[in-house]
């Protein structure tokens, strides 16, 4: 199989303000990555571009074994999945669940598409087998946060993607909540037919270890990009947030960091 994501020089200027700079960054089949960064370190802008959103301005990048300016872009986003808070404003709150998940079939806000009954009895079982099987039928506006995002989860699935992005889809949850919905992540990474999954966050102890390989952005630029392991240590994390922090084991696979 092709790479799952190949930077090659790739800088994204707005005006005068340079967003990314120079970016290199290869992702291979069966490999999940976690990109960590604090606000404005151009997380945001490296998505859209993945997603198709946005192009560079400079350097070339291939997505899904496509190189942009050869590929047909909303082709392309049919084999990604896109998993973010953001996607939530969009959304029709008075949908029924059931249909929020199946409009992910057509990359959708909304179902504007004919459909069959086994579309419909796909985009169920798909959110009870994540475990959301008691939101069937139910409208969005009265979910819980979790829930909204298991439900986002399940619509990123329908098209059965490449490439799964999770943008800080812990975001706004309880501390329950959100180890449930790593729990679901975590199941997603394990079974056999997973798509490779790109996870961002502001917070190391939101890393499994499904995410194996780690990039750190900082200010448009790419600090370093390595193993899980390797990088979310003390002295690579102090020198990456340029200031003092600590690093606190969670159980045995996991870390969460606190500034001295």
């Amino acid at each position: 199989m092709n790479d799952i994501l190949n930077f090659d020089h790739v800088s994204v200027q707005r005006g005068k303000r340079q967003i990314l700079n120079d970016i290199s960054w290869r992702v291979k089949a069966k490999e999940n990555w976690a990109i960590l960064g604090l606000n404005g370190a151009g997380k945001t802008t490296l998505l859209k571009m993945i997603h198709g959103d946005l192009w560079p301005t400079s350097g070339s990048l291939e997505v899904l074994g496509g190189k942009f300016g050869h590929i047909s872009i909303p082709e392309l986003k049919t084999k990604i999945g896109w998993v973010s808070t953001a996607l939530q404003d969009e959304l029709h709150p008075g949908d029924i669940v059931d249909e929020i998940v199946l409009s992910g079939k057509f990359a959708s806000i909304g179902i504007y598409q004919d459909y069959s009954k086994d579309d419909m009895e796909q985009a169920r079982q798909l959110l009870c087998n994540l475990g959301g099987e008691k939101l069937l039928s139910k409208p969005y506006a009265v979910l819980s946060q979790g829930e909204r995002q298991l439900v986002l989860i399940a619509r990123a699935l329908m098209t059965k993607p490449q490439l799964l992005i999770l943008d800080e889809p812990c975001n706004g949850l309880d501390l329950f909540a959100r180890e449930e919905l790593l729990e679901r992540i975590q199941h997603i990474a394990e079974s056999p037919d997973s798509p490779a999954l790109l996870l961002v966050s502001h917070y190391t102890e939101e890393i499994l270890p499904v995410f194996d390989h780690i990039l750190l952005l900082r200010a448009g630029n790419v600090v370093a990009t390595g193993q899980r392991n390797d990088l979310l240590s003390e002295e690579n994390l102090t020198s990456f947030y340029q200031k003092p922090i600590a690093v606190q084991k969670i159980g045995a696979t996991r870390v969460a960091v606190y500034p001295k």
